[in-house]
């Protein structure tokens, strides 16, 4: 199943677009969820919302509507990794609100944090097996057989990410289920992606994985009109999409 949605739904810049120029504030998480089936909780990285607003996404949201979350930066940029066992547990605290509407969980580092094997291992041990974790490395020494192995034991997804039509990771597939990130196409106006991109994208996803693909790049609208193009033609091809 390939699920598709945006990092975020509050941008100002959407209305008018996507959300209707009348529309209240208050009412763009409905509006949204009547159009995707998922969405990328990127504000949880600056400041974990309460579990009482997870609790509040939850009851605004269809049945089948999931969250990713992005983790905390408290763990992932100023703890880098280090004594994750608070930070994890905190998180999953205030996520449980979302119940069974928690999607994924990312994990993205510091593009100045260098590999380390035994944090990875350790934070990843920290969550549920039932709670999908998808971790974005930034740094080039992450990319080795060993890291690659501790994705692989906790079912940890390489979160793939783009950035100008570009792979900004090796396209390994540690899990049974996928995570891509799109942050910034080449196409006009920018920073839209452009079919070719987005086809290039769709097929390089396995038929058989279970994958969540986010665009992050939110300036001008970009991202809900790539979504809804990138799923058209992942639909051509044959993925079933959510």
């Amino acid at each position: 199943m390939l699920n598709v949605g945006t990092s975020g739904w509050q941008y100002r810049d959407w209305r008018p677009g996507f959300y209707p120029d009348r529309l209240p504030q208050r009412l763009w998480l409905e509006s949204y969820a009547e159009r995707f089936s998922t969405v990328e909780i990127n504000n949880a990285f600056y400041r974990l919302p309460e579990k009482k607003t997870f609790e509040q996404w939850r009851q605004r949201t269809p049945e089948d509507f999931r969250f990713a979350v992005k983790m905390s930066r408290y763990l992932t940029h100023v703890k880098r990794l280090s004594e994750p066992a608070e930070p994890v547990a905190r998180f999953l605290d205030r996520a449980a609100g979302l119940g069974d509407k928690l999607g994924p969980v990312l994990l993205q580092l510091p593009p100045t944090l260098r590999a380390d094997a035994r944090a990875l291992d350790e934070t990843l041990s920290l969550f549920p097996r039932d709670v999908r974790v998808a971790v974005e490395p930034r740094h080039e020494s992450w990319w080795t057989d060993q890291i690659k192995d501790i994705l692989g034991t906790h079912n940890a997804a390489l979160s793939w990410a783009d950035r100008r039509a570009h792979p900004l990771s090796p396209l390994w597939v540690t899990a049974d289920w996928c995570y891509l990130r799109c942050h910034e196409g080449r196409a006009k106006p920018w920073p839209r992606y452009g079919h070719t991109a987005l086809s290039t994208w769709a097929k390089r996803l396995p038929a058989d994985c279970d994958a969540w693909v986010y665009f992050n790049n939110d300036q001008h609208g970009a991202a809900p009109q790539d979504a809804v193009t990138f799923t058209r033609l992942a639909q051509r091809l044959g993925h079933d999409v959510a």
